[in-house]
């Protein structure tokens, strides 16, 4: 501890100091360090003499159908009539949206600019998700010219998925449920319900479900069943769903019967009966001939016209015909 008059003064400085706060210790570190104060001017020099964007959000989602602004301010500028350009890029192709103070492109009926430099989109479709330039030329600034790029993402909602499912499975078979859906932006997620009960990814995690042996891939939505039971049976449906919406397909109808071996067995044998007699038919209608044909050497044989006076008599030994003549005179 510091006691007596030498410590007086040095203290009351230091009070006086802490008193003046801290306006007062940054003017005498200035006027100790002129060097500081030279940096400072060339700092706030360049910066005033600068055009400096920035956006109040530079990643907007917005739904289809729906309304946006791209958000692009100007914070710092000597020129009082900037030029502003807005750019489309998307699939590496760039194109103008705002050019010589007018929209451009598919835009020219749902732009306008906002203020002096924002955008705003009406009616944004899912082919309006891209990257957007804005740039700014400011001939006066001694930094002539600024950028920023906005990320428009457009969600979109889904439609009905296409669900596939088996009408009648035997039990023990394995069986696959498809749901595909092709319009949402996300990709959706797929959920499948069996009698209005949702089904959980793997049967085996939840008791409920334990008489059951299926698998439910919430990315593809597929649900394959590996070996089927009677309590499978039920009505199915699917739900497609992504932030912007869900959507589902009509209730399906999957029925789990048993094998009839019997039955089986008895059809095999009946259908064997019957082509055995089938076979005993014709072998039968062959032996009596009724597929044997009557004409000789597979030739039809017609008398040939014979003319007046002229006798045709066949021998045994020719094979053929030999005439008589007789003249009448």
């Amino acid at each position: 501890m510091v006691t007596g008059a030498g410590a007086g003064p040095r203290a009351g400085r230091v009070r006086g100091e802490r008193a003046r706060g801290p306006s007062a210790a940054l003017d005498m570190a200035l006027r100790r360090r002129p060097s500081l104060v030279l940096l400072l001017l060339v700092v706030r020099g360049c910066l005033i003499g600068a055009v400096n964007l920035k956006s109040s959000n530079r990643n907007p989602v917005v739904q289809e159908f729906e309304s946006v602004e791209l958000s692009c301010i100007i914070t710092d500028s000597q020129t009082n009539d900037p030029r502003i350009e807005w750019k489309k890029i998307q699939d590496e192709q760039t194109t103008y949206v705002f050019f010589d103070n007018k929209i451009q492109g598919d835009l020219t009926d749902r732009a306008e600019l906002l203020g002096k430099t924002s955008l705003k989109i009406w009616n944004v479709t899912r082919t309006d998700s891209a990257l957007y330039r804005c740039e700014v030329v400011a001939r006066n600034d001694r930094k002539e010219i600024d950028e920023i790029v906005i990320e428009l993402t457009v969600q979109v909602k889904p439609v009905a998925p296409v669900c596939r499912v088996p009408r009648a499975v035997p039990v023990g078979k394995a069986a696959t449920l498809s749901c595909q859906e092709g319009e949402g932006f996300p990709r959706p997620h797929y959920s499948w319900y069996r009698n209005d009960v949702p089904l959980p990814t793997d049967s085996r995690a939840n008791p409920r479900f334990r008489n059951s042996s299926f698998v439910l891939n919430p990315e593809t939505g597929t649900l394959v069943f590996s070996a089927v039971h009677k309590e499978d049976s039920g009505q199915y449906y699917c739900i497609a769903s992504n932030d912007a919406g869900s959507a589902r397909c009509e209730e399906q109808d999957m029925e789990v019967y048993d094998l009839n071996i019997g039955g089986i067995i008895g059809g095999v044998l009946v259908v064997l009966t019957v082509l055995a007699l089938i076979t005993g038919g014709i072998c039968c209608a062959y032996r009596r001939g009724y597929f044997i044909s009557h004409n000789r050497n597979g030739e039809s044989y017609k008398n040939p016209g014979k003319p007046d006076g002229v006798n045709y008599i066949r021998t045994d030994e020719e094979g053929d015909f030999r005439h008589k003549s007789s003249f009448v005179i």
